[in-house]
């Protein structure tokens, strides 16, 4: 399940924001993006998120680019920007059952793994920042793809609910998924490797 990235050039505007750029993140382990702001994370999270096309080189997940077939590669993803993409009108639980396709044990997992089955029932619009950024994580869980995209997750996040992120992924590449991870935050993962976008 090996997600890899060849030769990738990418311009945003009249800006090269990166050339020839070779990446492997491979099943169990988590590829941590560094590089100061600027340096082409997110743009990169975008584009292996299929939200921008590169200028040259391609994806290739399974060994198989991934152009040959988008869709499936896009059903495998689970990606979260910089925004949280919360519904404020639905509660919490809708907000998780939405992506749960009807599994309750999954939306109540994710509910106790971020510490929200007492928000549950409440409109996803009354919640804090934080807590709001802690059910867009949640729905990474319940969704259950196997590539996770995060780009900065811990923003609004305080000690104790960044360490609750941190296992959820260390939960997720022991099941055999795979991460990449834009973040200044050392989240204590074991089986991390880096790529530094300002070299």
């Amino acid at each position: 399940m090996t997600l890899s990235g060849e030769r990738l050039t990418c311009l945003r505007g009249d800006r090269l924001v990166f050339r020839d750029l070779d990446f492997a993140a491979n099943p169990g382990r988590a590829l941590v993006l560094t590089g100061p702001n600027g340096a082409g994370k997110s743009t990169l999270l975008r584009l292996v998120a299929t939200l921008l096309e590169p200028r040259a080189g391609q994806l290739l997940w399974q060994g198989r680019p991934v152009a040959e077939d988008p869709d499936r590669y896009r059903a495998a993803i689970g990606y979260l920007g910089h925004l949280d993409a919360v519904k404020p009108t639905l509660t919490v639980a809708e907000n998780l059952a939405f992506w749960a396709d009807g599994d309750r044990a999954a939306i109540d997992r994710a509910l106790d793994a971020f510490a929200l089955a007492d928000k549950a029932p409440l409109p996803a619009r009354f919640l804090s920042a934080g807590q709001k950024r802690r059910l867009a994580l949640a729905r990474l869980t319940v969704k259950q793809a196997p590539i996770w995209l995060l780009d900065e997750p811990t923003t609004a996040l305080d000690r104790r609910s960044t360490a609750l992120f941190a296992a959820a992924v260390a939960n997720h590449l022991a099941a055999g998924g795979l991460a990449m991870i834009a973040t200044h935050v050392d989240l204590g993962l074991e089986t991390v490797d880096r790529l530094d976008l300002a070299a």
